[in-house]
Parts: C-alpha cells; structure tokens; sequence
C-alpha cells in the first residue's frame, strides 16, 4: 500500500538524482530525504535500507520502462517495426532522463551481487517482451526459422545496453536518440552489403 502514496514516488524519485550525481555507496539517506523534501525518519516508513531504495527505485523505473515500451509496441503490425519502435523507446526513455541513465548504466552494477540478483528478476520482463517481438517474428516469416531466440535476445539487449552506457560515459554528449535508427537497421539486416 506504501507504493500508492506521494511520498513513495517522491523519494523514489529523489533516490535517482541522488544516486547518480553521488554514486550509490556516497548516496546517503539524509540527501535522499533532503533531495525528496522529507525528514530522515520518513524513509524508513517506505524503506528498509538503501539497497531496499536502489531496488524499489530499479522496480518501479523499470517498471515504467517496461510498460511504456510494450505500449509503443503493441501499435505496430509486424516483428520489425517492434523492435525498431523498442531501439527507439528504450534510447528516448533514457535520453531523457539522464539520472536514470547513469543509475541504470553505471550504478545498479557496482551494487552487491544480491542486489544484482534481485534487479536481475526485474529485467526479466523486458528481456520476455523482446523475446515476444522475435518469436513473433519468427512465427511469421519475417526472421528467419532457425533463429536463436535467446542468442538475438542478448544481441538486441546487449547492443543497446552498451550504447546507452557509452552515451553515458561520455556525459551524454551527442544525441543518444538519433543512434536508434541505424543500431535497429543494423539488428534487423546485420552489416550485409545485399
């Protein structure tokens, strides 16, 4: 029931600026508090812990992820206009908010391996709806029969997890967005001349 209260999304939300511009193991729950405009004590009423934050915080953004990008999705008639809307949502989402983007890219992996467990099951459902989108692709023709769903799977995710951590190692400098076009012509045709 916490979830559904202002002051949740309001610490969640502080959480992420905090934690990308302090690093997690700097990001301590006073700035987190003060980042939200709530007194210390408050966020032990929602949270355990820090690591209980950067987990709600990674359930709840990629949650919204998740559920915006099945959206822009579910628009689309065929296999490849999926996955070329999916490249473009996932780099627009993250562009868009460059705290998320370092927390996403640069934080949750220098977080404890039980944590990692923990976020790794919250990816989980991304990684299911690219698995849809191919499947679908291969039911239909579209992709070829004998395709390795799980192998295209980490090329896809693989691909575009590595090009939003280089736009953010390089303080997001050039236009993420713009990149979306090319990395799904090149996902859905590979480097072929024909």
């Amino acid at each position: 029931m916490k979830k559904n209260k202002p002051k949740y999304r309001q610490i969640i939300d502080a959480a992420v600026v905090v934690i990308a511009e302090n690093g997690y193991h700097q990001a301590q729950v006073s700035k987190i508090a003060k980042q939200a405009s709530v007194a210390d004590g408050t966020i032990y009423l929602y949270f355990k812990n820090k690591d209980d934050i950067l987990i709600s915080l990674f359930r709840e953004k990629m949650g919204d992820f998740v559920a915006k990008i099945r959206e822009a999705v579910a628009g689309k008639s065929t296999a490849a206009e999926k996955l070329l809307v999916l490249v473009e949502n996932h780099f627009k989402i993250l562009s868009e908010d460059p705290h998320l983007a370092v927390v996403t890219q640069l934080e949750v992996r220098q977080s404890i391996k039980e944590l990692r467990l923990q976020i790794n099951a919250v990816i989980k459902d991304y990684l299911l709806l690219i698995d849809d989108v191919l499947k679908e692709g291969v039911r239909t023709g579209e992709f070829k029969g004998s395709l390795n769903i799980l192998l295209a799977r980490q090329m896809i995710f693989g691909t575009m997890d590595e090009t939003v951590t280089t736009w953010v190692m390089n303080d997001q400098k050039y236009d993420l967005k713009s990149l979306a076009s090319e990395v799904g012509d090149m996902l859905l045709n590979g480097f072929s001349a024909r």
